[in-house]
């Protein structure tokens, strides 16, 4: 049975699970997998965003609340006002939907990025959330691409404190994935089985796809 939510009011959402990723059209970014669907208007939605809280906290942001907005508050009314545009806290990415939004410290996050999970192990490597204060292993930089200098965003590090990878960059590692194994399968993706040659990264031979269902799997507890 189907859900409504309050930004497509007009039909139910169902949720799927298709081969191929897309675009959500509630935080505006990348998903891949399951999703809730409307197949008339072509509507899809991250879980995290069908299931939005009005107000919410996160353990980094300390007696902070953060409301939910449909789109990032804004200080005018000028379109392409680069003052205006805001950034996601966790992966630096252009908030263009879709926000929790702290009024009174100006904190941002994405609602996936609210709901990452805290830590993860993949091939024996225990890896856990934080704020990003080390070079990335993937982008070789501290730095998030294409993001606002002031946004150190988070990153996932391992127990040896060795490898690091920002949020940001574990998001292009998946896409990169994608495009690779697509130039051979008739642009398939299986979030859930994905067979993909494993990527060669600065650390054991990580298996690309495991790393990102972990880290992006809702927590049950």
């Amino acid at each position: 049975m189907g859900k409504t939510h309050s930004s497509h009011p007009e039909h139910e959402l169902e949720l799927k699970n298709y081969q191929k990723p897309y675009i959500c059209d509630g935080c505006k970014e990348f998903g891949f997998g399951k999703r809730y669907r409307c197949e008339e208007c072509d509507y899809d939605l991250h879980e995290d965003c069908m299931f939005k809280k009005s107000t919410t906290t996160h353990k980094f942001f300390k007696e902070s609340t953060f409301k939910f907005y449909d789109k990032p508050p804004r200080k005018c009314d000028k379109i392409n006002c680069n003052k205006c545009k805001r950034y996601c806290d966790a992966c630096g990415k252009h908030i263009k939907g879709f926000v929790y939004h702290c009024d009174e410290k100006g904190w941002d996050l994405h609602p996936c990025c609210h709901n990452l999970k805290n830590e993860f192990k993949v091939d024996g490597v225990k890896f856990q959330l934080g704020e990003t204060v080390s070079k990335c292993s993937w982008c070789n930089q501290k730095k998030i691409k294409d993001s606002l200098s002031r946004i150190k965003g988070w990153s996932y590090v391992s127990e040896c404190d060795t490898y690091h990878f920002h949020v940001y960059c574990v998001m292009e590692m998946l896409i990169e994935a994608w495009r690779n194994e697509t130039a051979n399968s008739n642009d398939c993706l299986a979030v859930d089985c994905l067979a993909l040659e494993t990527l060669e990264l600065p650390i054991q031979r990580v298996d690309v796809n495991t790393m990102i269902m972990e880290i992006t799997r809702r927590e049950t507890e």
